[in-house]
């Protein structure tokens, strides 16, 4: 369903005084309703070719708006004191909001450009001549009021379409946190208009204290430079941005830093396929409820960074991540790769202390350490690493049967 929009909320409220017509001339209006009407569908079908081009319903609710704008006119010059809001209610209020979409403001106003035309050209069929200079006065002020409430109308069809369309991109974020079927989240997301299919990345970070439409249309505008597809929801103190097809590297998301309200952000792995976008949120998400037990943690930060983090935190994946991709393949690597490892860790990550607890040349230690860093891709030297191989370490021996 469309969002609705209310036509004559912020249009001005003054009236617009044009001196009272004779009642011949309210007569001789109300006369020519018809042939008005008529002349005025033939002449916008002749002079405006996008209007022939337009599906018959666009162009059934365009011909009612011009109608009604004709006949309102007719109703307002009759009581010219009246407050033109009900006058732009009854205009407006006879087309589908759905045309905002389809019909752009300056075709709306060629539209109402061409009405005026229409009534113009029969003024001397109408009024006296004593009366037709008033007569057309009344047609260009009347015309201008509708000019302003057709700009107020696409601006809050514009303003609620925003909105709308946040909602919207806030049910594809929580359906991929909630790992909908891949066939609903495709569906859902071709609906807001997604169309990547590969090298997906995930943001969390906390929700601006200020959030707002403004701030999730701010951030959208920024992401679509950089990215083919973007996605931002706001769940409760969490915003989430989702990015396909990025056109930079992981060193660039901090870009993206400044729109996040204080606290840790986090970016999840690349997710190759709409199918592992949920694998790829939920890492970010966990990540981000385990990232403040790492004081120094950078921002944004790798949700694979974390590992120990989120495994202390109960996250499942971290723990499978770190058992598969860190400790099998040290014991896969062999040549006392593993042996060495704990013994460093051990032995208060003493080179010398490795060496004799092993009865190796200290050297040889610095080579299986090298060796280490190079099949898991975390460097034994470096503290931080260090932590990650000992909790994958504790983390391998646990799930080792017996």
């Amino acid at each position: 369903m469309s969002p609705q929009v209310e036509p004559t909320s912020g249009v001005r409220s003054r009236a617009v005084r044009v001196p009272k017509p004779t009642a011949e001339t309210i007569r001789r209006l109300k006369s020519h309703l018809g042939v008005l009407s008529t002349t005025a569908l033939k002449y916008l079908d002749q002079s405006l070719p996008w209007y022939r081009s337009l599906e018959p319903a666009e162009r059934a609710a365009l011909g009612l708006v011009a109608q009604k704008g004709i006949s309102t006119f007719v109703t307002w010059y009759e009581e010219p004191e009246s407050t033109p809001a009900w006058v732009m209610n009854d205009v407006f209020g006879a087309a589908p909001s759905e045309l905002t979409r389809s019909i752009s403001l300056q075709k709306a106003l060629a539209l109402l450009r061409t009405i005026v035309e229409v009534v113009e050209s029969q003024v001397p069929d109408i009024a006296a001549e004593n009366e037709q200079a008033q007569l057309r006065e009344a047609v260009l002020r009347y015309s201008r009021e509708v000019a302003f409430a057709a700009a107020d109308v696409y601006a809050r069809a514009a303003e609620t379409r925003g909105a709308w369309d946040s909602r919207l991109e806030a049910h594809v974020v929580d359906a991929v946190l909630h790992g909908e079927s891949q066939d609903s989240l495709s569906s859902r997301i071709a609906a807001i208009g997604w169309k990547s299919q590969k090298n997906i990345r995930i943001m969390v970070g906390t929700t601006p204290a200020s959030s707002s439409v403004t701030f999730v249309a701010a951030l959208r505008r920024v992401a679509q430079r950089y990215a083919s597809d973007s996605l931002v929801g706001v769940l409760g103190d969490r915003a989430i941005l989702m990015l396909s097809d990025t056109k930079f590297e992981e060193a660039d998301l901090t870009r993206f830093a400044r729109f996040f309200g204080p606290g840790p952000i986090v970016y999840s792995p690349l997710a190759s396929t709409v199918s592992q976008m949920h694998t790829a949120a939920s890492a970010a998400v966990a990540g981000y409820g385990a990232a403040r037990a790492w004081e120094q943690a950078p921002v944004p930060v790798d949700a694979d960074d974390l590992w120990p983090e989120r495994v202390f935190n109960g996250d499942p994946l971290a723990r499978t991540a770190l058992i598969e991709r860190v400790y099998q393949p040290l014991v896969h690597a062999g040549n006392g790769l593993l042996q060495t490892l704990s013994s460093y860790l051990a032995l208060g990550h003493s080179l010398e202390g490795t060496a004799r607890e092993l009865f190796v040349h200290a050297n040889t230690v610095r080579y299986r350490l090298k060796r280490v860093s190079e099949v898991t891709g975390w460097d034994p030297l470096v503290a931080r690493d260090a932590f990650v191989l000992h909790s994958a370490l504790v983390l391998g021996r646990l799930n080792e049967p017996g």
